[in-house]
């Protein structure tokens, strides 16, 4: 039975960091890409992050270049995703999904799998 568990979100002050965590069961990152997304209320699900079974990352918004970092554990089957210099903008439910495939996918409709999200709240 596949699941995923993030955690890890918060309240941060604009300029700071958060590492969201995201514990895999039921397969091994050595098999399936891993995604990072999040959704604000009325808008469109963003593609954040996304890490391959090879381990190759990719990053989608310009805006999170240079800021985010998504790294892995296969040892704890756990993908990270290090958010650094916060800002307001990226307040918003931040999940992570899996496919049945090796390579990444930048749009959430190819993801069968998903967490329950985490709630990132960035504000001073």
């Amino acid at each position: 039975q596949v699941q995923l568990v993030e955690s890890g979100g918060g309240l941060v002050q604009p300029g700071g960091s958060l590492r969201l965590s995201c514990v895999a069961s039921g397969f091994t990152l050595n098999l399936w890409a891993i995604g990072w997304f999040r959704k604000v209320p009325g808008y469109e699900r963003e593609g954040v992050s996304c890490i391959s079974s090879s381990g190759e990352s990719e990053y989608y918004p310009s805006s999170v270049k240079g800021r985010f970092f998504i790294s892995r554990d296969t040892a704890k089957n756990t993908v990270y995703l290090q958010m650094n210099d916060l800002k307001p903008e990226d307040t918003a439910v931040y999940y992570c999904a899996t496919r049945d495939d090796y390579e990444c996918e930048r749009e959430g409709n190819e993801y069968d799998y998903w967490g329950q999200g985490t709630q990132v709240t960035v504000s001073s």
